[in-house]
């Protein structure tokens, strides 16, 4: 598809992101092992959640939905029924990792695969971890295929191995159906949507002081909730970064989620010298509010592992940030990148090149000059398939007086698919799809 080019008079208008896509699975799966109703309002409708919510459909769990809101007639904890056939992962990473958690501790065998692009993710490191808790999981040559026979589950003492929020959230859900409390150690702190809306559902999570180490109880009594998703901080970023770097912009994101584990990039807009202003905060389980972002100058910034978790999913932003700063910034520890749905490190490097960015290939990262002026030596881009590169490459082209062609633009809808719209509706060109 056609991209859109350099807005002159900068962005401007109102957006409601779509759902929080972490939240929207969350809610799924919560709901269908909890007793009783939960209803869920602004559910992101998305390709990854509709593979959520269709594997709990084939578990046995009616599910009713009408636009963005859904209604779970949850089983509870012990409900699931054997599904007669293969569940189907699509492209989600979130589905099949919590998902294998889960059906560890069922009393079923279940077979899980995916796409292509899932087929590739590294699986071991769910099926490892929850093997000390006795399940029985074989993964194919690491990958999906994975068969879990589900059976009794005792519970663990662990410390995490990687930073990942998906790898914590399949051991709480097979924690809370293990005989004895569970405590797990995370390397760094991950984003806590499983450990809050468990709570919330009606189980017992607490997690230290050192924001680290959590504490599960076993055999919860879940009940239905309900509850409306906040806008997706991850999907909002497109257009803090957007806003930031178009000359004359002004955009307000409204009621998007600010969990702290989730505003990494909001914090590296200030660190880097951006603007942008919360207003009407509320917190109702989960924070939000309304953020008022407008362009910039921007300073150099150097991000480390440390940095990391709060803000991987938005790195490829980041990098797009850094491209336009005045001098060298350096980002590593970033090598959970090269494990998602495409390698971002590569495939960032690739498309960044295309447009005469200043841009070197690190093992876990990037480093890249914002003061080189950008070339485009290449109109022709691709999204590998990848829903945040091909949005990322969006915004780029925002950045350009030639015209671009992006290739794998249908990617979007894995997580966003109203973004060309929502782009269109904030910029004075009109996108040609």
């Amino acid at each position: 598809m056609q991209l859109a080019a350099r807005p002159v008079a900068g962005l401007h208008g109102e957006l409601t992101v779509p759902g929080d896509k972490s939240i929207s699975h969350r809610g799924i799966i919560l709901g269908a092992i909890s007793e009783g109703d939960t209803v869920l309002h602004h559910f992101l409708t998305a390709a990854d959640c509709l593979s959520t919510l269709t594997a709990f459909q084939q578990l046995g769990v009616p599910i009713e939905r009408d636009g963005t809101t859904v209604m779970i007639h949850g089983v509870g904890l012990h409900g699931l029924k054997y599904p007669g056939k293969p569940l189907d992962m699509g492209n989600s990473g979130t589905t099949t990792r919590l998902i294998m958690g889960l059906l560890a501790g069922q009393r079923f065998e279940t077979t899980l695969f995916g796409d292509a692009s899932l087929s590739n993710r590294p699986m071991r490191r769910v099926s490892e971890p929850l093997a000390k808790m006795g399940a029985d999981i074989c993964v194919t040559e690491g990958h999906l295929p994975a068969r879990i026979r589900g059976h009794h589950l005792h519970a663990v003492n662990y410390q995490l191995q990687v930073a990942s929020a998906q790898v914590k959230s399949a051991l709480i859900l097979a924690a809370i159906q293990a005989d004895q409390p569970s405590t797990l150690i995370e390397k760094l702190p991950t984003r806590n949507h499983t450990e809050k809306m468990l709570n919330a559902f009606g189980a017992d999570i607490q997690t230290e002081s050192d924001k680290l180490t959590i504490h599960v109880a076993p055999q919860p009594a879940l009940k239905g909730v309900e509850l409306t998703v906040p806008g997706d901080m991850s999907s909002a970023a497109f257009f803090l970064v957007a806003a930031t770097l178009v000359p004359h912009s002004k955009v307000t994101l409204k009621n998007v989620g600010i969990n702290e584990t989730r505003t990494g990039l909001l914090k590296i807009l200030k660190r880097m010298g951006g603007n942008v202003v919360e207003r009407h905060r509320q917190d109702r389980g989960e924070p939000t509010a309304d953020l008022v972002v407008t362009s910039a100058a921007l300073k150099p910034i150097e991000i480390g592992e440390a940095d990391i978790p709060a803000v991987i999913d938005e790195l490829p932003l980041v990098a797009l940030l850094a491209a336009k700063a005045n001098g060298i910034s350096r980002i590593t520890g970033a090598g959970e990148l090269r494990v998602k749905e495409t390698d971002r490190i590569a495939a960032v490097v690739r498309e960044f090149s295309k447009l005469g960015i200043a841009i070197r290939e690190l093992p876990d990262g990037f480093m890249i000059d914002g003061r080189q002026p950008w070339q485009v030596n290449k109109p022709k881009l691709d999204s590998h398939g990848d829903h945040r590169i091909g949005m990322t490459l969006a915004i780029a082209s925002l950045l350009v007086d030639e015209p671009l062609q992006l290739d794998g633009a249908e990617s979007v809808n894995i997580s966003y698919p109203e973004f060309f719209d929502d782009l269109a509706s904030v910029t004075s060109v009109e996108i040609d799809s």
